[in-house]
């Protein structure tokens, strides 16, 4: 089984960046027999119907949805879209990700995961909030919700200090739940 990383790129996403999301997915998930496989960029010019120039965002879910289309494309058991475009959804200023366990599709967006969106200048804290988005967002993918316990990636963020507080691991009832979802 194979969950797949796919770059929808408005203007540059490090491969670096890709390769630790990828080696963290593949680490956990591969106890559940998948691998991660990185894809071929894909570039976001036909998302652009989708931007708001108000708000100088795009609407997620026609990234997910770009996800899912490339997804079945490629024969993929999962797909999550990494793009450096800012997101938002109705009702929300922004989002870090979006998934949807129907179309087992989901959404990452860097743009307020990089430090330097909040004027700080560590270059680690971006891989660690991605691989914690990436994480949450597949955790969505594979029929896991929002987890109370602040520690666990499965912990709604509200805002990027809810991102740096809690760890990049599933807690004991999410993990077991997961388990039980992937068996």
């Amino acid at each position: 089984m194979k969950i797949g990383l796919i770059p929808l790129v408005m203007k540059e996403i490090d491969g670096g960046i890709l390769e630790e999301i990828r080696k963290h997915l593949e680490d956990f998930y591969s106890q559940f027999d998948f691998n991660v496989e990185i894809l071929p960029e894909t570039t976001i010019k036909d998302l652009f119907f989708s931007y708001n120039s108000t708000r100088r965002q795009f609407l997620g879910r026609f990234f997910l949805m770009k996800v899912a289309e490339i997804k079945g494309l490629k024969g993929l058991s999962a797909g999550l879209g990494i793009t450096d475009a800012d997101l938002y959804e109705e009702g929300m200023n922004f989002i870090f990700g979006l998934a949807n366990p129907y179309l087992k599709s989901a959404i990452v967006s860097l743009a307020r995961l990089k430090p330097t969106f909040y004027g700080e200048r560590d270059g680690n804290l971006l891989k660690e909030r991605a691989i914690k988005e990436a994480m949450h967002e597949i955790g969505h993918v594979f029929g896991l919700g929002h987890c109370l316990n602040p520690r666990c990636v499965m912990h709604f963020s509200n805002s990027i200090i809810d991102t740096d507080y809690k760890g990049k691991d599933y807690c004991e009832k999410c993990l077991n739940t997961l388990k039980r979802n992937l068996r």
